[in-house]
């Protein structure tokens, strides 16, 4: 709808220019069109004219004037009005809603995809725990956001590739071996000896007994426990990193997530770009040496301060790999690249961009691009859940899944801006009610299978061609705000990808659930005495399934033929 008005309009300048009415070089500017917020001010607007009036020394509403007297005739235009300093409101005929639903009906699952990005690669890093515990609610927040993330980029047309940063190396993968050492020679959580901060959960007793019997690390892995010998810590360590990235691996299938590429943290020291990218550094000239130690210059590129790199005792500050790993990923091609992190990483941030910088390696200031989610409270039977016995001391994603559904968690994870913090409640996300709105939206698609269920038990077989042919015959307000509600799912996926928020995506279908809830309830649809009606608005009916089954589809959620 949009992209039609916008060569309507485009056209229409282009024909004042050709006239002399514009400067033959005034530069066009991109042409907004909006939708209003009510229909009594039209169905779209623009401030085209306005935009234009100053370079083009006009009166920016004569100069809209100007420009509805030369926007061709179109079949989809009602009228044109003109509203305050020079805004153009466009109202559309019937008609124009009526092609969008057979839009709909003719591309089925390709309905509201684009080439907005035109295949050029883009990077999505998300999840990226550590391998020391299951995953918490948390990255599970991670998964959902960055998984919906990559589909709604799939789905505007860039080249996505989904990535995972395995944080295998650091003192964090330390104190999981030491943990499971001490398991291994009897010492509990509490006893003398147990390592300090050393992970509590029962996951880290099952990984010592199995390395001390011998058994693969995982199902089908062939990483086994070298000697059994609880003082061979590095041996423990290779144990206890692959057994932990075999349970997340399952944590992450179990939520319906997939990744292109598992990067491993340790890779970066053992080929050498952590040593690479410290050396290109130095020899940028955006480094010195302080108090034994080797800094970077970071406030030359917008830091608060300047960061230390490698500390004196020689090894390399945490954001020094960072800077490595991004700088691969510029390497690999990532035109864009977007990383998904928990807000607690947001101090980091402004470092690793500066390194980047520093670099001169032709990285643009904007890139990566980042989105930092908030904390995650899970409540149930209105308290709040914040443990459970397999990690010791968090609630996992596999529990959660467990208790709430894959659907219902998904959803309740991407619903809520990122920025925002998030209230998951299982009594709500397990209900079967209107409250709950996944169930709201898949019961809208669930109703419309149960209406051509109904139509065939009746012997009333749907011609969806006939429907279309039909649609004319949809005048009732229930019917046109239907059509109008389907007709937004392109922009929404547009919007929803370029501004990285998954969440409008999620609260679009919830009101075209309820545009469809609204027409259920106003019209009967299976009506036995006019078969062109009847199929009129089962083709209706049938067009919102599929922008509700392609929607769902994006937030990775299931969109069940009955419920």
């Amino acid at each position: 709808m949009k992209l039609s008005l916008r060569v309507l309009l485009s056209t229409a300048v282009e024909s004042l220019r050709t006239a002399g009415t514009l400067p033959a070089d005034l530069a066009l500017p991109t042409i907004a069109v909006e939708r209003t917020k009510t229909r009594e001010h039209g169905d779209f607007a623009t401030n085209i004219a306005m935009a234009l009036a100053k370079p083009a020394k006009s009166n920016p509403r004569a100069l809209a004037q100007q420009i509805v007297a030369a926007i061709p005739t179109s079949s989809d235009v009602a009228k044109v009005e003109i509203a305050g300093p020079g805004f153009i409101n466009i109202f559309l005929t019937d008609a124009a809603w009526q092609r969008e639903i057979a839009s709909v009906l003719a591309q089925g699952h390709t309905y509201g995809r684009s080439d907005v990005g035109q295949g050029v690669r883009a990077g999505v890093e998300y999840v990226s725990a550590n391998p020391t515990g299951p995953l918490h609610v948390g990255h599970g927040r991670a998964a959902a956001i960055g998984d919906t993330l990559a589909r709604l980029l799939d789905a505007t047309g860039w080249q996505v590739v989904r990535e995972f940063y395995y944080n295998d190396a650091g003192a964090q993968i330390d104190n999981l071996a030491r943990s499971v050492q001490a398991r291994c020679k009897g010492v509990f959580p509490g006893d003398a000896g147990w390592p300090e901060d050393g992970y509590r959960g029962d996951y880290i007793l099952d990984i010592a007994r199995n390395y001390l019997l011998g058994k693969p690390a995982s199902e089908g892995s062939d990483v086994v426990s070298e000697s059994r010998d609880p003082i061979h810590l590095e041996a423990i360590r290779r144990y206890a990193v692959a057994a932990l990235r075999a349970e997340q691996n399952a944590d992450l299938a179990a939520f319906g997530v997939a990744f292109d590429v598992y990067f491993l943290e340790s890779s970066l020291y053992t080929g050498g770009q952590v040593e690479a990218t410290v050396k290109a550094l130095i020899d940028a000239g955006h480094t010195y040496e302080q108090d034994g130690a080797l800094w970077l210059r970071s406030t030359d590129f917008g830091d608060d301060k300047d960061r230390v790199m490698r500390k004196s005792d020689g090894s390399y500050t945490y954001f020094v790999p960072d800077v490595a790993y991004h700088a691969s990923k510029w390497q690999r091609g990532y035109v864009r690249a977007i990383t998904e992190l928990g807000a607690d990483h947001h101090g980091t941030l402004a470092r690793v961009k500066a390194g980047l910088q520093a670099l001169e390696q032709g990285i643009p200031k904007e890139w990566p691009q980042y989105v930092l989610h908030q904390m995650v409270t899970v409540m149930r039977g209105g308290e709040e859940v914040k443990i459970s016995k397999r990690a010791g001391s968090y609630l996992t994603l596999r529990d959660l899944i467990e208790q709430a559904g894959r659907d219902a968690t998904r959803w309740f994870l991407i619903a809520r801006k990122s920025d925002s913090q998030l209230v998951f409640d299982i009594d709500l996300a397990r209900s079967q009610s209107n409250d709950n709105p996944v169930y709201y939206v898949q019961y809208a698609h669930a109703r419309v299978c149960s209406l051509l269920r109904q139509a065939g038990e009746k012997g009333l077989a749907f011609d969806q061609a006939n429907g279309i042919a039909n649609l004319s015959r949809l005048t009732d307000a229930s019917e046109v705000a239907l059509m109008i509600e389907i007709s937004r799912y392109p922009e929404v996926v547009e919007a929803a990808a370029a501004q990285l928020e998954p969440q409008a995506l999620a609260a679009y279908l919830r009101e075209l659930a309820n545009a469809f809830h609204t027409f259920y309830h106003a019209q009967p649809i299976v009506v036995a005495d006019d078969a062109a009606l009847r199929d009129a608005r089962l083709a209706l009916a049938v067009a919102a399934r599929q922008v509700l089954a392609n929607g769902l589809d994006l937030l990775g959620v299931g969109a069940p033929e009955a419920m």
